[in-house]
């Protein structure tokens, strides 16, 4: 379900590596976007800035994050606009902190005002559309148009646009095959593929915007992003997903004195899952009806998470909205803490994941695939299990904890440590090449028959039920994260994790110097899950996932036709 966004790729966190990356690969038919001249001069503060985001908790980040977007407006402006009357124009009506280009169905501006008065003066001077033949629904919300008089003269310096969409995998095979070792194809891959700040931005903004429709029945309440968007393993295209928080309307509720007191008359519901249904349906009514830009509205209320599933076109994203879901966002804090403690937690989540999805191992269609979040477990459970251990256990974030980090959701403790700076990490100095291999040597002989994953202790243990895949919910312990994968994609799994192994301990797949594919480049080429074109693979312990796909296929078919016969055979005898 991954859909593209537009975005401005100039790194604000100092990074400054990804035009490098990118050059040549821009194709002409993707969305562009430009940052402006307050983003330029921002970047010359990076080092500052990245060494203050870094000592701030997961949660003043989010809020910091959620405070820009309620400065902000999203605009569609003229695809040949003057970038410099169109700022002098927006300047009357405030001090502007920062704004980028993109496209999506057309040209569009983020702009973020330096106080929210500056919003309000900008609505005040803004007209509800005069339509003809048509009715306009009178819905004042900070997504608006650029009208520009006459016709705009091309003399002007146009913005300049960049790629804000993933390039395709023939390209970041080029790309890594250029790099001098698979530590830095790993690394160039995260850089490619993670989000932009400027992408961060726009999905807040996008939260932002929904909130202002949800906030006319509940003022209130807050839209926050979880998943991808915040966790820091999030990549260029993937879906929003979003959290309707209404924990603030019932805290501020619970607060009782002594004396005298007031409640609010309210309607009951027969069940929490009835009240979260019936406030996703009339909110999905309302996003569908009164939300511009946002199509292709559903209410799919009878999942065991009901949500409301929406494309937002201005901003090209894919959206899921989901209601008081928690245990979601502080799984999404969890991995955000694994990925800040070692770089090369994130380099080989984003590189596993690219694997994933080029062999189909992952996929955006739900059904028995494994996912990225089960992947990206996995990938916490195998540095768990290192010597010495890259990162700690679950239960050890819970015993450096505070009394301020304590957090119990529907029954279930999800206190983590926020402060980074207790965390005592130990001397692990493998490198990202010998992490890759040995990542999928481990788990290509897991004793997955047998044995669940459990990052909260940091070891096997016995499986609690006969499912081919049993990852444990770092929090609601009950529950297996992974419960949808079959026996036959896990197969399949196995039997990749130990061809890759097989084809990094390959001299022609270290070299370099070869004008074909190398190192994690060669891990992509299709021909990996097919089994063809690599000659000699008399070391490997398990035919190509293709092949044993296709016995199974052919055994079905037996077995089918067996079935047929007994029962062509049995009515022929009454």
């Amino acid at each position: 379900m991954a859909a593209s966004s537009a975005v401005c790729r100039l790194r604000f966190r100092g990074l400054g590596l990804l035009d490098r990356f990118c050059f040549g690969l821009e194709p002409q038919t993707q969305g562009r976007f430009t940052s402006t001249a307050s983003a330029v001069k921002a970047q010359t503060e990076n080092t500052t800035a990245k060494a203050a985001k870094e000592s701030k908790t997961f949660q003043a980040i989010q809020e910091e994050r959620r405070e820009q977007a309620e400065r902000s407006v999203l605009i569609s402006c003229p695809s040949k606009i003057n970038e410099n009357k169109f700022l002098d124009y927006l300047s009357k009506h405030g001090t502007i902190n920062n704004h980028f280009f993109y496209n999506s169905y057309g040209a569009y501006a983020v702009v973020e005002f330096s106080s929210r008065e500056s919003i309000a003066s900008l609505k005040e001077s803004t007209n509800i559309p005069a339509v003809e033949h048509e009715a306009a629904v009178p819905f004042k919300s900070r997504l608006l148009s650029l009208k520009w008089p006459g016709s705009q003269s091309s003399n002007h310096p146009m913005p300049k646009f960049k790629v804000q969409s993933p390039p395709s995998i023939s390209e970041i095979s080029q790309l890594l095959s250029e790099k001098n070792s698979i530590d830095e194809q790993l690394q160039c891959l995260t850089e490619t593929l993670e989000l932009t700040e400027e992408n961060v931005s726009l999905r807040f903004l996008v939260c932002s915007l929904l909130r202002d429709i949800a906030g006319a029945y509940f003022p209130e309440c807050i839209i926050r992003p979880f998943g991808s968007t915040v966790n820091s393993f999030g990549k260029l295209g993937c879906d929003v997903d979003m959290i309707l928080d209404l924990d603030g309307i019932y805290a501020t509720s619970q607060k009782k004195g002594s004396g005298l007191s007031l409640e609010y008359q309210v309607k009951r519901g027969a069940s929490e899952r009835a009240v979260t249904q019936s406030i996703l349906s009339v909110i999905g009514k309302c996003v569908d009806q009164f939300g511009p830009g946002c199509v292709g509205v559903q209410n799919i209320l009878q999942a065991r998470c009901p949500l409301v599933r929406f494309s937002h076109q201005p901003s090209g994203f894919q959206c899921d909205l989901t209601a008081n879901n928690r245990v979601a966002m502080k799984s999404s804090e969890l991995l955000f803490l694994y990925g800040q403690l070692d770089p090369r937690v994130r380099h080989l989540v984003f590189s596993v994941r690219c694997w994933a999805r080029v062999h189909s191992i992952t996929s955006s269609i739900p059904g028995a695939w494994i996912t990225n979040f089960s992947l990206t477990v996995m990938v916490v459970f195998f540095l768990q299990q290192r010597g010495p251990p890259i990162l700690p256990t679950l239960d050890r974030l819970k015993e450096l904890a505070g009394p301020s980090d304590k957090c119990v959701i529907e029954g279930n403790d999800c206190t983590i440590v926020s402060d980074l700076s207790k965390i005592t990490l130990q001397q692990n100095t493998d490198t990202l090449e010998k992490l890759l291999q040995e990542f999928f040597e481990f788990y290509g002989n897991f004793p997955f028959n047998k044995a669940s994953i459990n990052i909260r202790k940091g070891k096997e243990q016995t499986k609690p039920e006969t499912t081919a895949l049993y990852i444990q919910n770092p929090f609601e312990t009950t529950l297996n994260i992974s419960k949808n994968v079959n026996a036959t994609q896990l197969e399949r799994f196995v039997a990749l994790c130990r061809e890759s192994a097989w084809l990094l301990q390959q001299k022609e797949n270290l070299n370099q110097s070869s004008d074909s594919p190398w190192g994690f480049a060669a891990l992509l080429v299709p021909s990996v899950s097919s089994g063809a074109g690599v000659k000699n693979r008399r070391k490997r312990k398990l035919e190509p996932a293709s092949s044993r796909i296709k016995n199974l296929l052919d055994s079905l078919k037996i077995k089918g036709g067996e079935t047929v016969a007994k029962k062509g055979s049995a009515n022929s005898s009454r």
